[in-house]
């Protein structure tokens, strides 16, 4: 028999059930099985993650129009050039490549092989910072 969903109400933070499956599909997308997330302490419409005892990231839900959805960022604190190299050692995935966007000069994409996951944007003009911005969908957990 199937467990019933747990679900959350807009504006009550996000489930243990979430918090897993964010979780498992963080590692699968971007290709990290270290990678851990874990309820915010300080808000509870937010999920901080982590690598080991470093804090990479944080995943926050939305609510809006009544479509539950995730968005996951993570700062980048390294130039253009050493951008996919950063990544592919900190994730421990050499899959994981850098794609230019057309029209675009401030930010690329991030792709793990031929899969599209997220945006990564100046957060300078000098580009010597980044972030890292994932959309989650809550279909994406689905069949996790």
């Amino acid at each position: 028999m199937a467990k019933p969903r747990e679900t959350a109400a807009a504006g009550t933070g996000m489930t243990k059930d979430e918090i897993v499956k964010l979780r498992a599909h963080l590692r699968r997308s971007l290709g990290s099985p270290a990678l851990t997330v874990t309820p915010s302490p300080r808000d509870k419409d937010a999920a901080d993650v982590t690598l080991g005892e470093r804090k990479v990231g944080k995943i926050s839900v939305d609510d809006e129009d009544g479509d539950r959805s995730f968005s996951f960022e993570m700062p980048i604190p390294v130039d253009r050039a050493t951008l996919q190299d950063y990544l592919r050692t900190l994730l421990e995935n050499d899959g994981l490549r850098i794609v230019g966007r057309m029209n675009k000069s401030d930010s690329v994409e991030l792709n793990n092989g031929d899969d599209f996951l997220g945006v990564v944007s100046a957060d300078d003009k000098a580009g010597s910072r980044f972030t890292l911005q994932m959309a989650i969908l809550d279909y994406d957990l689905e069949d996790l």
